[in-house]
Order: C-alpha cells, then sequence, then structure tokens
C-alpha cells in the first residue's frame, strides 16, 4: 500500500512539474497564417511569379435569384509583384477576359500603370476604386515581412468548416480577414471593406499541383455585402508560365 502511494504522489508531483507545452498554448495569428502558408504550397506557392487561370463563371443580379449571364470561358492571367505592400490596390499585372461562347462579357486588364476594359482605358479614380473591391487575397504572401501584422479573431464556421480567423493588417493600414481551415489549414475565406460593401470570397474544391507546390481552389464564390455577386469555376491552373508582357497592354485604338 505504501509503494502505491508513494508512486501515486510522485506521479502527481511528475504532473504538475511539466510545463503547458506548445500545443496547449492558443495559436496567434502568425502561426496560423504560417500554416496556411505551408498548406498553400509554402515558399513556391509565396514565391510565385505568374498564375495562368481558366474555367467558367456565372454573374448573378441585384433583383433575382436567376443568374444574369454565364460565361462559358473565364480567364485570368497574373504576373505577381514580390513587393508588395498594399492589399486593396492594383500591383503587378493582370488580364481577365469572360466570354460567352465567342461573345465577349467583359474584358479587364492592368500593365502595371495603366487599367483598361473593353472600352478602353479608365480613368485612375474610378480605377482605383474598381481594384479597391476587387484586389486582396495575394496580400496573405506578404505576411511574414516587416510591417504586417496578424491578429487572431473569434473563431468560426463557414460551410461546416471550423475555421481560425486572422485579420492581417498591410503597413498602409488596409485590412483583410482570412478564415484558415482548423484542419487542413487552406486559406476558405477572405473578406475585406470595399466602396461595394463588405466584400467575401468563400473558397472550395481545393486540388494539389506539385512543382511548383501550389493549392488551388476550384470552386470560388463572391459575396458583397451578403448578397451573392458570382461564382468561378476554374478547370486549370498553371503556375509559373511564361506570360507575353503584351497581353496586359491596353488595346491601341
Amino acid at each position: 500500500m505504501n509503494r502505491y502511494l508513494n508512486y501515486l504522489i510522485v506521479t502527481v508531483l511528475a504532473m504538475m512539474a511539466v510545463p503547458v507545452g506548445a500545443a496547449d498554448e492558443p495559436l496567434e495569428g502568425v502561426a496560423i497564417l504560417a500554416m496556411a502558408r505551408e498548406a498553400a504550397g509554402g515558399d513556391d506557392w509565396a514565391n510565385a511569379r505568374t498564375l495562368t487561370l481558366s474555367g467558367h463563371a456565372v454573374f448573378y443580379g441585384p433583383k433575382s435569384h436567376e443568374p444574369r449571364t454565364r460565361a462559358s470561358n473565364y480567364r485570368m492571367w497574373r504576373v505577381f509583384d514580390p513587393g508588395r505592400t498594399v492589399a486593396h490596390g492594383a500591383d503587378g499585372k493582370v488580364r481577365i477576359i469572360a466570354k460567352d461562347t465567342d461573345r465577349l462579357i467583359f474584358e479587364v486588364g492592368y500593365d502595371g500603370e495603366t487599367t483598361w476594359t473593353e472600352r478602353g482605358i479608365t480613368p485612375k479614380a474610378e480605377a482605383d476604386k474598381f481594384w479597391a473591391s476587387n484586389f486582396g487575397f495575394g496580400i496573405i504572401r506578404q505576411a511574414d515581412k516587416p510591417g504586417f501584422v496578424a491578429t487572431r479573431l473569434p473563431d468560426d464556421d463557414v460551410g461546416g468548416h471550423a475555421l481560425y480567423m486572422v485579420e492581417l493588417t498591410d503597413p498602409k493600414g488596409g485590412k483583410t480577414l482570412f478564415g484558415i481551415d482548423q484542419k487542413s489549414h487552406a486559406i476558405r475565406t477572405m473578406g475585406f471593406r470595399t466602396p461595394r460593401g463588405w466584400h467575401l470570397r468563400v473558397y472550395d474544391d481545393f486540388v494539389h499541383l506539385e512543382d511548383p507546390r501550389w493549392l488551388q481552389a476550384r470552386h470560388v464564390t463572391l459575396y458583397y455585402d451578403g448578397r451573392k455577386s458570382n461564382e468561378v469555376f476554374w478547370t486549370e491552373t498553371k503556375v509559373n508560365a511564361e506570360i507575353d508582357a503584351a497581353l496586359f497592354a491596353p488595346p491601341s485604338r
């Protein structure tokens, strides 16, 4: 009996002496975004030079549940800016084309200086407002750089997925809220305030690519002020493919 009592006392004292481990400590925003970075593809994802996506999209209007427009051909070409510091402004280069078969629905591009559409050059004030309502996801690649602050906010659940919610503030004060899957660490949601209201994107149907490592969401749903705006279904992804600079240049008139 005494031997058992002594063993019990020693065991309890040993348990009391064990410090609280890192696994018991609450995760901070920086650590959560580091896990998201690794799940997305690590350095390959963070340092990607270009991205080419193609698929189809559905666009909804403000007064009906029916789709307003369907784009059977939806494409995006992107050149990333490795020194990006502003979350919700134009950076790098981008071009997006939406077509219904051969009919052009819309087209928008940015060559690093000038924003343009199928209607011509977009005035800077109008362009800034447009990009402020659309750009935001890529800033998470810069989260580990000086001047960025990651703040963990209350956890959430979207589509049955438990999420860590982290607000990333860029050096200029721009804020973006990311939802990181607590199991897979995939980036499930992103949200920020825009001239059109609160913008939320929900990412789903992920596929893993190799060489370079890249986690791509094939289904993206976009909301403004809680209303579904459009859905994009990506069917082809190319990372670091060469893109002709002329692709981003405004069309000559």
